[in-house]
């Protein structure tokens, strides 16, 4: 049987990556801060935030109980609204977009790496090529998180482990909560394009391209309105 691990799945594609895990077979173990609504003779869940030190142990404990662990799937992320006078989200938004995704990296797809097998997911952005004065923690978070995810992708070419950056514009979650949200693509669309990504993998999976090429012109706007600053 085919074991998975996914990283944020109380709700939004997390959790519906899960469902449709469960319904090809695999069994799945998950992480996440508050508890997930799945009741399966095949899920376990352990309610916990990537931000504490107790996640490094977790995690350790997980890879040690299951070293033939098939797919990990870091879905957890937060942005909301910036406030140039509590800079202290910035900080916690950071934590989660980026420091706990290294962490998970370093523990579980490390592990996949010695026993060169596995297939490690990471959800980052299209907004990881924006300067954003609305969200410019959450940019930069995912920035960080493509450059560091693709260049390991890189490194492990020749290796049998398997890295992805998934790439997602506006998903119908809680998080999408922009005025003007072009092209916004289903919880359900979104877990379809991850299955797709496990079946075929590839290091980059963008969607829907239609906003990588609306984020492409808003970048170089910004790059324009920058260089004549």
């Amino acid at each position: 049987m085919k074991r998975a691990l996914v990283i944020g799945n109380s709700d939004g594609i997390g959790l519906e990556v899960t469902r449709a895990l469960l319904r090809q077979d695999y069994e799945v173990f998950g992480i996440s801060k508050r508890a997930a609504p799945i009741v399966h003779d095949r899920y376990e869940h352990v309610v916990q935030d990537v931000t504490e030190p107790a996640y490094r142990d977790l995690l350790t404990g997980i890879v040690a109980r299951h070293p033939d662990l098939d797919v990990c799937i870091y879905c957890a992320g937060i942005g909301g609204r910036f406030d140039l006078d509590n800079l202290s989200r910035d900080v916690r938004v950071f934590q989660v977009n980026l420091m706990a995704a290294v962490v998970t990296t370093e523990l579980v797809l490390g592990h996949m790496v010695r026993r060169d097998a596995g297939h490690f997911i990471g959800l980052s952005s299209i907004a990881d090529g924006l300067t954003s004065a609305e969200a410019p923690s959450y940019c930069a978070s995912k920035a960080g998180l493509s450059h560091y995810w693709e260049g390991l992708g890189l490194a492990l070419a020749s290796r049998k482990v398997k890295l992805t950056n998934v790439r997602f514009g506006f998903v119908d979650t809680k998080m999408a909560r922009a005025p003007v949200r072009p092209f916004m693509m289903s919880t359900e669309r979104a877990a379809a394009v991850i299955l797709d990504a496990i079946a075929r993998p590839r290091l980059r999976v963008t969607r829907p391209l239609a906003t990588a090429i609306l984020a492409r012109i808003l970048a170089l706007a910004t790059r324009i309105k920058l260089a004549m600053s």
